[in-house]
């Protein structure tokens, strides 16, 4: 039995009344949301303002399991004291307008502010040029947390990491985008979160460059760990044997998200089923 929102997208695919250009047409409405992840990162750094705990939810590769997604929402929705959340990449699996509309229209409903990150899948045909309109730029970052009494600011750096798919002809990761995120960095910034789709050793990295990128990293004021998604399984490596612990999350077809509640003292996770 196909489920209702797989239904839902395979109807919106192939009705000529509902797709009004090609489907890999990236004009997005005036009537649609627009740069959700600017809108929710002010959300969220107004509501992190002077917090000395941080929790958060990450999730990844909700491309295809709709009704996954929506049962998602409803189970975060109840958990408490949640503020924020943040998904890792690949909205989508073929990067199909249609597809990014319908992901948002889930996720819009968290009772929290939502970003996402730009996944390869998300990139394909004109994918990348529909996450830029309702997303924003495929590199940013924001701060979340209180002042250096207690524990300081902690700086997400949410980064594009999926350079096969641009066959390397673009710089990714973006290493002049690192060096002003780094050049950006407050005596208030005190730990650092970095967020990536593909994590270094993935086909998707270009490798050529990993120890580079580590080494920017912990250039970093106190890097707390990275977060990744792409191999729709849990893991926790320290892939440059050097402390920085390299988690990546389940599919949501699995059922399962991660939270993680960051301290003064320190950060501990959670893998929650539902």
């Amino acid at each position: 039995m196909i489920k209702k929102y797989a239904l839902l997208l395979l109807i919106t695919l192939t009705s000529c009344d509902l797709i009004d250009y090609h489907p890999y047409d990236g004009r997005i409405s005036d009537k649609e949301d627009k740069d959700i992840n600017a809108t929710n990162i002010a959300r969220i750094e107004n509501a992190c303002m002077n917090k000395d705990t941080i929790r958060f939810v990450f999730i990844g590769d909700t491309q295809r399991w709709y009704d996954e997604t929506d049962d998602f929402v409803k189970h975060v929705n109840r958990q408490d004291s949640i503020d924020f959340v943040i998904h890792g990449g690949d909205l989508t699996d073929f990067g199909i307008k249609k597809e990014y509309l319908l992901q948002h229209s889930i996720l819009s409903k968290l009772n929290v502010p939502y970003i996402a990150l730009i996944g390869n899948h998300d990139i394909i045909g004109k994918g990348d040029l529909v996450y830029e309109d309702l997303y924003g730029d495929e590199n940013f970052s924001f701060r979340a947390g209180g002042s250096p009494s207690n524990g300081g600011n902690i700086r997400f750096i949410c980064l594009n990491t999926n350079a096969l798919e641009y066959d390397y002809s673009t710089p990714v990761p973006n290493f002049t985008f690192i060096k002003e995120q780094l050049k950006e960095t407050t005596e208030e910034d005190k730990r650092t979160v970095f967020v990536m789709h593909v994590p270094p050793g993935s086909d998707q990295f270009n490798n050529n460059v990993s120890d580079i990128f580590q080494e920017k990293i912990r250039e970093f004021p106190s890097p707390l760990f990275c977060l990744h998604a792409h191999e729709h399984s849990f893991k926790a490596r320290d892939l440059f044997n050097d402390g920085i612990i390299y988690y990546g999350c389940d599919n949501i077809g699995k059922r399962t998200y991660l939270i993680y509640t960051i301290t003064p003292d320190g950060y501990s996770y959670e893998i929650i089923k539902y």
